[in-house]
């Protein structure tokens, strides 16, 4: 009921902007430049927990851009959504880019070919709290990631939002807690819905986020997603997509152990993924900490 309101009142009230508080603009010139009008990049919080994958970020997570992410998380204005939306489609479009995917495809007599695997883009929110969702009266990464889908498709991209982690457990205010401490606090606390894994086949699959800070809520998503697509042991850079090959029949020019041939023949004929997911899980965020847009790190 809450964000029913806020929507009917940001169409016919004035609005100010959310990053300085200008009169009349849901975000002024000058703030929605602070926003988006750097160029994304990947970001390295420190220290970086394990199994966080490769992460691109819009803009530093100070000043405007704090106000305007702010205003839309805890006060519900609403309307920023679209700029914030844009903002993360800005660092969604830096990760796939930078991404490297190959397809990895076996025939009959064990030969393997590579090529870019092309896919829907696939953003998974990071679920908020439940308690959070009620207590704002609406889920803030959910409708920035939908804003983020639809400046994507505008520009001739198939993608779509997979809303399918979900919280398992309860889990401590992170407020206060340093980066280890929160990592312990998130281990094994997200999981994939069901048939959720289903939905992620053959999709690009980019986590998403308002804000990253010590990454250990990313690499817990991240963990979530591998362990549900099977895909583990995946990591950054090129990450092999096995699909199975159509066998001739023909025993003679099967080669290889049955347990082999299996491998790549299980469930059913013709060629599937088996781990389901078009390349390695990439994560976008709209802000970072300052200091981790710093990349020269050894």
């Amino acid at each position: 009921m809450r964000g029913w309101w806020q929507d009917l009142t940001d169409l016919v009230l004035p609005a100010e902007c959310g990053g300085c508080g200008t009169p009349r603009t849901v975000l002024c010139a000058e703030c929605r430049a602070a926003l988006s009008g750097a160029v994304p990049r990947r970001v390295r919080p420190v220290p970086e927990p394990p199994g966080l994958p490769a992460v691109y970020a819009a803009a530093p997570y100070a000043d405007e851009v704090r106000a305007a992410l702010l205003a839309h998380k805890e006060r519900g204005a609403l309307a920023l959504a679209g700029a914030l939306g844009a903002a993360l489609a800005g660092a969604v479009r830096a990760g796939l880019r930078d991404g490297r995917t190959v397809r990895i495809v076996a025939s009959w007599n064990g030969t393997a070919g590579g090529a870019a695997v092309p896919g829907p883009v696939l953003l998974v929110p990071v679920p908020s709290a439940p308690w959070a969702v009620r207590a704002r009266g609406h889920d803030p990464v959910r409708r920035i990631a939908l804003a983020a889908a639809a400046e994507l498709r505008r520009a001739g991209s198939s993608a779509r939002v997979a809303p399918v982690l979900r919280q398992r457990r309860a889990v401590a205010d992170q407020t206060g807690l340093n980066s280890r401490q929160r990592f312990a606090n998130l281990a094994g606390a997200l999981e994939v819905t069901a048939g959720g894994a289903r939905l992620l086949a053959g999709g690009r699959v980019v986590l998403v986020d308002d804000l990253v800070t010590t990454g250990a809520t990313l690499a817990e998503a991240a963990r979530a997603v591998r362990e549900a697509t099977g895909a583990g042991g995946a990591g950054e850079g090129t990450t092999a997509v096995y699909r199975r090959a159509a066998w001739e029949g023909r025993e003679e020019q099967q080669a290889g152990s049955r347990e082999e041939r299996a491998k790549w023949t299980r469930d059913a004929p013709g060629m599937a993924e088996v781990n389901g997911l078009a390349g390695p899980v990439r994560a976008a965020v709209i802000a970072a900490a300052p200091d981790s847009f710093e990349m020269n790190r050894n």
